[in-house]
Order: C-alpha cells, then sequence, then structure tokens
C-alpha cells in the first residue's frame, strides 16, 4: 500500500503529465489556427476576383451589347431564359395545375346586361409556384377574348395559351411570379355583352387587377403583358392610375392605343374598319346559352352603327364612342408604373404609329418606358417561324431576317420583371432598341424618334422630278404621278414619321390621297414607306374640313406609318400617288384630284446621324435555328 507522500507525488506527476500533454495539444492548435489563418489569407486573395464574380452574377446583368457572348438557346422555337429558376409548378386538382375563379364587380346600368342584373362577373384562372410558406409573389397577367373561343385552341381558360402564356409558366413563373389568364366581359365564361374594348371591359380588367393584387398568395405587384387585342388591355387596365397602386408595369406588344386609330388613319378607312370588331367579335357573348340576357347591351347595335357612320360621315352619329376607347391619354394622366413597349415597324394588323410616336408621350410624361421596335410583321420578337413566314422581301422586313429575332427576349422580361415585379436587381436600360430595314439594331438612349435628327426636303418637280403618270387622279385608282430623285450622293438614314405635304384642287368636298415610297437601284423598287388621308381631314388631326372645289387649293398634310429605313448611296427616292391602297377602301366622297408641283408640294424626311458617338450599335444573339441558318 503507498502512503500518503507517495500518493500526493503520483498525483503530481499526473497533473505534470496532463498540463504537458495540454499544452502540446494547445500549441498544436494554435499552429494549425496559424497555418489556417495564412492560408485562409492566401485563398481569399486568390479567389476574391471569382467570389466577387460569382456574387455579381446574381445581381448584375449581361450589358445588351455583350449578350451575344452569352450561351443563350438559339435553334429553339421561342426564346428562354439563360437559368432555370429554383421553384417548381404548384400542383392543383386538374392537369394543368391551375385554378380558377369568378371576379364580381360593379357595372352601371347604362351599360345594359349584367348591368341591369347587377351580377357581372369576370372569368379568371391563375397558376403559383410552389415557393416556402409564407413567401408572397408577384403576378405577371394576360387579359383577352380569345381564352374558351373557337378561334383559337385554347378550349378552356384554365389551359395555358400556347402563344404565351406556357413559356411564362415554363421560363418565368419557376423564379417566384404567379401567372393568369383572364377572359374580357363578354367572352369565354366572363358575362355581359363583348363591348369591344369599351367602359365595361375596361372596368372588368381593372376589378380582375385589384384582385390579382389582394390576394394572399400575392405580394401586391402586378404586371399585364399581351400582343394585339392582348396587347391592348394593359393599356386600359394603366388608365385607372390604379388608387390601390397594384400594376406596377406593363409590356403591351402590339397593342391598341385606341380603337379608331387601329382602322382609321389620317380619316381614311381601312378594309375592315366599318364592321370588323363588332362583327367579328360580337358574336362571343351571345352564344345561345341560357346566361345570353346577361349578355346583351347598346353596344351591339352602336358598334356598328359608328363604324358605318365615320367612314360615311366622316364622324360618329352616336357621341362619344371612339373617346371612350381610347386610351393613350388617360394612360398619360394617371398611370403610376413602367411601360414596356413591343412593335413590329411592318405589323399590317396593329400599325407601327401605336407605339411611334407613343413612346415619346410616355416619357415626357414622366413614365419609366423601353421600346423594342423590330421590323418583324404582327409577331413576336423570338418566333423564327413565325417570323420567316410573315417577312416578305422587297422591303417587307425580310431584309432583316434572321437579325430580327431576338432569343435574349424572354431573358430581357424576366429581367424587366425581376426589377419592376420583385423589386430586385438593376434597372433595366430605359431606351428604345430599334432595328432598321436592313436588319441593324442600334439603341436611341432619349426618345424615337430622336431628337437629333436633321430634316431632308424635296419638292415634287424639282429635286424629286416628274417620271411618268398625270398629274390628276381617278378614283377608281387607276391613275397617278411617279416622281424619283437623282441618285443618292450619300446614304440616308430616315427615322420615324416621314411626311408628304402636297398642294391638290378636287372636283368636290372628298376625294382620298395613297402615297408610296420607294427605294430604287438599277430598275428594281422595293416598299419603304406609305401613307394614307382623306382629304376632308386634310390639315391633319380629327377636324373634319370644308373648302371651295375646283377653285381653292388645299394643301394635304400627308403623314406616312413609322418606319426606320436606310436608302443607300447611288439608289433614288421614288413617290407615287394613287386614289387608294394597302387594304385601304375608296374614299366615301370619291372625287377627282389634280396635283399641283412647286416649293409648298415636297417630302420630309428625318435623317439620323450614323456617327457611332451618337448611335449605339449592337448584335443580338446569333439565330441557329434550321430556318436562320437556311438563308
Amino acid at each position: 500500500m503507498s502512503t500518503g507522500v507517495e500518493q500526493d507525488a503520483i498525483l503530481l506527476d499526473a497533473e505534470k503529465d496532463l498540463s504537458n500533454q495540454f499544452n502540446a495539444v494547445l500549441g498544436a492548435t494554435i499552429a494549425v489556427c496559424i497555418v489556417f489563418l495564412f492560408v485562409s489569407i492566401y485563398f481569399e486573395n486568390f479567389l476574391a476576383p471569382f467570389v466577387e464574380e460569382e456574387e455579381n452574377s446574381t445581381t448584375e446583368y449581361t450589358p445588351l451589347w455583350d449578350r451575344y457572348k452569352k450561351n443563350y438557346q438559339t435553334d429553339l422555337e421561342n426564346g428562354t431564359v439563360l437559368e432555370k429558376g429554383p421553384y417548381s409548378l404548384m400542383e392543383t386538382a386538374n392537369e394543368w395545375n391551375s385554378t380558377h375563379v369568378f371576379v364580381e364587380y360593379e357595372l352601371p346600368e347604362t351599360e345594359g346586361g349584367a348591368g341591369v342584373t347587377n351580377d357581372a362577373k369576370i372569368s379568371l384562372a391563375y397558376w403559383l409556384p410552389k415557393v416556402p410558406e409564407g413567401v408572397k409573389v408577384p403576378v405577371i397577367a394576360e387579359f383577352g377574348p380569345y381564352f374558351q373561343e373557337p378561334s383559337v385552341q385554347t378550349p378552356t381558360i384554365e389551359v395555358p395559351g400556347s402563344w404565351l402564356g406556357q413559356m411564362i409558366i415554363d421560363q418565368i413563373l419557376p423564379h417566384g411570379y404567379a401567372f393568369a389568364q383572364v377572359s374580357v366581359t363578354g367572352t369565354g365564361r366572363s358575362n355581359h355583352c363583348m363591348d369591344l374594348m369599351g367602359t365595361a371591359e375596361q372596368l372588368g380588367n381593372d376589378a380582375a387587377v385589384r384582385w390579382l393584387g389582394e390576394q394572399n398568395w400575392s405580394n401586391g405587384n402586378v404586371g399585364l403583358i399581351g400582343k394585339s387585342y392582348d396587347g391592348s388591355t394593359p393599356w386600359q387596365a394603366a388608365m385607372f392610375g390604379n388608387e390601390h397602386d397594384y400594376l406596377k408595369t406593363i409590356v403591351p406588344i402590339s397593342g391598341l392605343i385606341g380603337v379608331k386609330e387601329l382602322m382609321w388613319r389620317n380619316g381614311s378607312s381601312e378594309a375592315r374598319a366599318p364592321f370588323m370588331h363588332n362583327g367579328v367579335y360580337g358574336s362571343y357573348g351571345l352564344d345561345g346559352d341560357e346566361e345570353d340576357y346577361q349578355n346583351v347591351c347598346p353596344d351591339y347595335v352602336i358598334g356598328p352603327g359608328t363604324g358605318v357612320s365615320t367612314y360615311l360621315l366622316g364622324s360618329e352619329v352616336f357621341g362619344d364612342y371612339w373617346a371612350e376607347r381610347y386610351f393613350l391619354d388617360r394612360v398619360l394622366e394617371n398611370y403610376q408604373g413602367s411601360v414596356y413597349l413591343i412593335q413590329g415597324m411592318h405589323d399590317w394588323n396593329v400599325d407601327p404609329h401605336m407605339a411611334v410616336p407613343t413612346m415619346n408621350a410616355l416619357i415626357d410624361a414622366g413614365i419609366e418606358a423601353k421600346g423594342l421596335f423590330g421590323q418583324w410583321d404582327h409577331d413576336y420578337p423570338d418566333r423564327p417561324q413565325q417570323l420567316f413566314e410573315r417577312s416578305d422581301m422587297g422591303g417587307r422586313g425580310g431584309e432583316a431576317f434572321p437579325e430580327m429575332i431576338r432569343y435574349d427576349w424572354m431573358q430581357d422580361l424576366l429581367e424587366w420583371f425581376e426589377y419592376y415585379l420583385q423589386e430586385r436587381g438593376p434597372q433595366p436600360g430605359l431606351w428604345i432598341e430599334v432595328q432598321d430595314n436592313y436588319g441593324d439594331w442600334r439603341v436611341e438612349f432619349n426618345r424615337y424618334p430622336p431628337a437629333d435628327t436633321t430634316e431632308w426636303i424635296a419638292s415634287l418637280g424639282d429635286e424629286l422630278s416628274n417620271v411618268g403618270g398625270s398629274l390628276t387622279i381617278l378614283p377608281d385608282a387607276s391613275s397617278g404621278p411617279v416622281w424619283e430623285t437623282e441618285p443618292l450622293t450619300e446614304t440616308l438614314r430616315v427615322a420615324g414619321t416621314p411626311r408628304l405635304h402636297v398642294d391638290v384642287t378636287t372636283a368636290t368636298v372628298g376625294g382620298q390621297l395613297y402615297a408610296l415610297m420607294e427605294d430604287c437601284y438599277e430598275g428594281t423598287c422595293i416598299h419603304v414607306g406609305h401613307a394614307i388621308m382623306d382629304l376632308r381631314y386634310h390639315a391633319g388631326g380629327d377636324q373634319i374640313q370644308t373648302w371651295t372645289p375646283i377653285f381653292e387649293t388645299i394643301n394635304a398634310k400627308m403623314e406616312f406609318f413609322p418606319l426606320d429605313a436606310m436608302i443607300a448611296e447611288g439608289h433614288t427616292i421614288r413617290i407615287s400617288l394613287a386614289s387608294t391602297g394597302e387594304d385601304y377602301l375608296p374614299a366615301s366622297t370619291s372625287s377627282i384630284v389634280t396635283i399641283q408641283e412647286g416649293d409648298t408640294s415636297t417630302l420630309q424626311l428625318d435623317i439620323i446621324s450614323e456617327n457611332l458617338e451618337e448611335r449605339r450599335y449592337f448584335k443580338p444573339p446569333a439565330c441557329t435555328h434550321e430556318l436562320c441558318v437556311s438563308v
């Protein structure tokens, strides 16, 4: 047995051993920490640029002029985003994972139909991303008359539209967005009459926007997008100014700023104008079911009557039908959100004067706006098949194919919505991307048409020499004069809306002029632009003018449809006049028109500089679709 002293010695030795072990461990630990510190500092310095680049990649986007360097998918039928979002589509009870609701709203009794029964309702379907509990998401919506209608392939509103809806669900919803489709009044399962963009439709659209912004899954931010009719409904919704501040942005694609503006130009009537819309769409709400009594309203009578009276008399006989259906003035006055305006410069359906100079009006009103104006027809900017089929050669857009195809467009949309609906990421460039008739893309940074143009003027009978045709124009479009310049000594880049001011006398108070401008070279001429005018509106604007036929000369201030075209050095400019052309009707007040040449009969072009310091040119990602590589 050990004595107490021996035990104490043993304990002391044990304590020393433990102390030595502890010191050794502590020393080793400190040594490891020091080494790790030095290694960390080294790798921090080494990796810093890469870490910074990775962090920036989530908050910064590739500049427009560098996008062609990115790995966009450029051989598909439409554009895609660069990176798929983290969220999947939330499942619902139906195979399309949608949810359908009716949104009730109030209509004045004067609207008839559901306004009288006090049972107005809008049919709406929506899709949600599967996000963590408590996370609220913004809504992107498309409003239109085509869901569940026989003219399209969407059998019910619960099915994503193949033209836009499915792509938004596939590409943008996974980044944390809801998507909705809304049937406007009198279409699909929405009741009341098909009001053709009138008060009832406008109120229904506003009610749907407010409903989308007020849901418990919504962050309160709503954006509207659509093409053609569906590109007109965003303008309608923006008129209200959104007292609840839900509508943050709109993306009208070839949409209407007004119904009359679609079918009349300088007082002249498109062939479809007197009857088209109410004739085509008017049957949507009257489909033979038991709810038809809620779908009848005075506009079914007033609409066609207004179209016919406007063509025959130059005015409407029922009061304010057109004023009710003009949207832009109320947007400029009330709207507080942003606009991404997209337009084809060869759109035969919704002409480009809906976008030009609308762009400048938005800017002047203090509305944050971006424009995308390409040489396509009535199409989206990222669909090679449609753009190929509907871009004719001869100055009708074909010369710009395939450069017109914007495979970066879906990514561009995402970046736009990220900023204005998610309030994250840098602000997109508030500029206008415009393509000329030979396919070159550039940025106009302040407005379009740009403010820094110079005016090029040529007089009929002087710089524009008469090369054929009589100065007397018959109402049957069988005759008319032709003028042509000498070969140009320098290339002209024309932007905006050319003007043709021409002195005329008429046999009656009436008549019409159609002007065609062409680019000619070595016997071949291609379309540059055209203009049309009912001479009752010769001063411009909406006011009918009077004059003394035969004896009094009037100056017809014609304005061409907007264009962006290059006319090369050595080419000539040709102007031809007739009584009608394109898809316009003969004047209802037909008359023999005689042209007078001279200093007050002039062609006026707005010319932009090619100086790279003033113009920023860029290349979009190159199309590798089979249609593109075969050209």
